[in-house]
């Protein structure tokens, strides 16, 4: 009788978990704009690591790379907010 306690437990979890990936963070769709498939400018970011994207957000944002726009941009998100879009658009592949 503990199974089914357990199993409906994971089959929630795992529905929630779907939910919560298909649904984008705050920013996200902003980002996918310009760097999705079928967008001319690059990087593609979907097929770049999480954590490259997380630490290109934060030179950007501390000025160590050069930008045109997205110094400014970065300046708009936490990193934690940075984490939770590059997450998504990287499970977006």
């Amino acid at each position: 009788m503990s199974f089914a306690p357990s199993a409906l437990g994971l089959g929630l979890l795992l529905t929630s978990a779907v939910v919560v990936a298909a649904t984008p963070p705050a920013g996200a769709t902003s980002c996918s704009g310009c760097h999705a498939k079928g967008v001319a400018a690059p990087p593609l970011l979907t097929e770049r690591p999480v954590d490259d994207i997380v630490n290109a957000m934060a030179e950007f944002r501390d000025g160590k790379r050069p930008a045109t726009v997205m110094d400014r941009i970065a300046r708009g998100f936490s990193d934690a907010e940075t984490r939770d879009i590059a997450t998504w658009l990287v499970a977006r592949r």
